[in-house]
């Protein structure tokens, strides 16, 4: 059975290994092409995890990849469907179960089929696979190739980049972002124990900031005088750390209550000497002390505090602050584009989810319909 592991020490990224313990070639010549390009660590582990259960169910069949064909996508979606996660439900009201725990999540299956489709791809442009095309089915996208600045695929292969959807998909549910209450977030703030934790809290929950963008800010990022930050791409974080965005953009913090905050933590209790410019650091005395806080760090801390409030829940996390910006923003009239350049999305798409939480218009027009016009 195969298994994803760390590169040996020299090497970028992990690998995808047999049960012998031998690297499978082609997986980690896929992953390090993914490596040398800039993905993320996390976004490489991801294939190599996606990969691993087309290698699962080829092993289970006997099969090769060189006699993975068209035919045999459907059945591995089907194989798919039918897998564990192996991990507990992150939403308690979505998900199927089996007998041997909650199956992978419809998000989850096109997500592997997205991986594989790239990882043959790959195959294809260096010559490793024999078949005519893919065998993740794909059709032209034209709606796509009309919209300006679209993502890049994942890889350069020899054939000319076309937008293209997949034909093998499975429907997927849209959740609703959860944009935390007021209640819940002043029930947070009364249980933090820290300067740096509060600090942290506000300038998601003021700036929008996702956990990645926040745990990256350097100090040289903060304009205290002009009450704004600049959000950097940095790949240098020890703990990986890692911006969503390739772009980088300001944000402006005028609300009076992240920057003081910050300040706040930065003269008091962020030790003057550390030797180094990352703003978020581990407290305490431990071994770690000092080193900049980490994702894991950061949910940690915010599971803790979700608990002692008594607000604990499958859905509340530290990203949900994003989101109760972003739904305060659109609801105190800000427009859909100009939140987009704010919250950094690359799509206007990912940003029109939040009219779905709570459209103005909406509400308008419904109170017209009932003759109900108190604000």
């Amino acid at each position: 059975m195969t298994k994803v592991v760390d590169a040996p020490v020299g090497q970028p990224g992990v690998e995808l290994v047999d049960d012998a313990g031998v690297p499978i070639a082609d997986v980690v010549g896929f992953l390090r092409l993914l490596t040398v390009r800039d993905y993320s660590p996390n976004t490489v582990r991801a294939y190599a995890h996606d990969l691993q259960k087309l290698f699962q169910f080829l092993h289970g069949r006997g099969l090769t990849v060189e006699e993975f064909r068209p035919a045999l996508a459907v059945s591995f979606i089907e194989w798919l469907r039918t897998r564990s996660s192996g991990r507990g439900a992150q939403r308690l009201d979505l998900g199927l179960t089996a007998g041997n725990g909650r199956l992978l999540a419809a998000k989850t299956c096109n997500r592997v089929l997205a991986a594989v489709s790239s990882f043959f791809e790959y195959l294809i442009s260096v010559e490793r696979y024999g078949g005519a095309d893919n065998p993740i089915v794909t059709i032209s996208d034209q709606a796509a190739a009309r919209v300006p600045g679209r993502p890049r695929a994942p890889l350069v292969t020899s054939r000319p980049q076309r937008p293209v959807r997949r034909a093998l998909r499975i429907k997927t549910v849209e959740s609703l972002p959860r944009p935390m209450s007021d209640d819940t977030y002043v029930a947070l703030l009364g249980v933090l124990r820290t300067r740096r934790d509060r600090a942290l809290l506000e300038m998601m929950w003021e700036g929008g900031l996702r956990p990645g963008e926040v745990l990256g800010l350097r100090l040289e990022d903060i304009s205290y005088g002009r009450r704004r930050i600049v959000v950097r791409h940095r790949t240098d974080h020890p703990a990986g750390v890692r911006q969503k965005s390739r772009r980088d953009r300001t944000v402006d913090l005028l609300e009076g209550r992240a920057l003081p905050a910050v300040s706040d933590y930065v003269m008091h209790e962020r030790p003057a000497d550390a030797d180094t410019g990352y703003v978020f650091l581990v407290g305490g005395r431990g071994r770690r002390r000092w080193e900049p806080l980490s994702y894991d760090g950061l949910v940690r801390m915010f599971a803790r505090a979700a608990g002692r409030a008594g607000v604990r829940d499958a859905w509340l996390t530290p990203h949900a602050l994003r989101h109760t910006h972003a739904t305060r923003m659109f609801e105190g009239g800000m427009r859909d584009l100009t939140l987009m350049t704010r919250l950094g999305h690359a799509s206007p798409d990912s940003t029109k989810i939040y009219t779905r939480v709570s459209d103005p218009d909406v509400v308008k027009d419904y109170r017209a319909a009932i003759g109900n016009t108190t604000p």
